[in-house]
């Protein structure tokens, strides 16, 4: 009678590359097509094992509790990408809401056109004073600085209408009102002496379209920033 002698292991192998498919493979196979091969490799294990040393309950149950490891993983890729998908579609409905409202976003730069600039100060923890300086990039020189006092933790968005001194009135009789073009701005927070680190600047822009894609998400596209993702925006004005 000729004996096939199974390698200790073989099993616990063939389950190990289902949970770690290659590339080129069907990703995330049926549970049951999982089982129907557990199922075959153990049956054919069993037939072919060594009638004087037969397979003990341990090796079975371990391999039982591969099964059921393996089960368990691709039950939950399963509901995991269900999820993703149903948080994907949710989070496009969001976002095309969006289309046409300004937003606040992280940067260091503020527009101002005709008088009229938009900005934004985000404060992590209270700040007994809170400045935001804005600096001309043409010169390097600073040109205004806004004193907003003291500050609690959150965002607070700020008008900007383009003049450093309300005292400085041009031939008009109006006040001296800055150039049309792109600022430079920097927030300094302060708590008694302790500069905070937790503050910083935001800058405006108006949300001109959504795309979405499986690999990136949903993406917002801002005509002067640039994309960015949900997460980055920091407010809707």
């Amino acid at each position: 009678m000729t004996t096939i002698q199974t390698p200790p292991g073989y099993v616990s192998q063939d389950l190990m590359n289902t949970v770690n498919a290659k590339k080129g493979s069907t990703a995330g196979a049926s549970v049951d097509a999982d089982k129907d091969k557990f199922m075959t490799l153990l049956i054919t294990q069993m037939k072919n094992q060594d009638p004087m040393n037969p397979l003990d309950n341990a090796q079975v149950t371990s391999q039982l509790a591969q099964l059921s490891t393996v089960t368990g993983i691709n039950q939950l890729n399963t509901t995991l990408e269900s999820l993703k998908s149903s948080y994907q579609s949710s989070e496009s409905l969001q976002a095309a809401t969006m289309i046409g409202h300004g937003v606040l976003v992280a940067g260091d730069k503020v527009a101002l056109a005709g008088g009229k600039g938009i900005m934004g100060v985000e404060v992590g923890s209270a700040a007994d004073k809170v400045q935001v300086i804005i600096t001309d990039p043409r010169t390097g020189k600073d040109v205004q600085v806004i004193d907003m006092g003291a500050q609690q933790p959150g965002i607070t968005p700020i008008a900007w209408d383009g003049v450093p001194d309300p005292s400085q009135m041009g031939a008009d009789g109006k006040p001296v009102t800055l150039r049309d073009g792109n600022f430079l701005i920097r927030v300094v927070a302060t708590r008694g002496e302790e500069v905070l680190k937790d503050a910083k600047t935001l800058s405006f822009d108006s949300v001109a379209s959504v795309t979405t894609n499986p690999k990136d998400g949903v993406k917002l596209n801002l005509p002067t920033l640039g994309v960015v993702s949900m997460a980055d925006i920091r407010q809707i004005l």
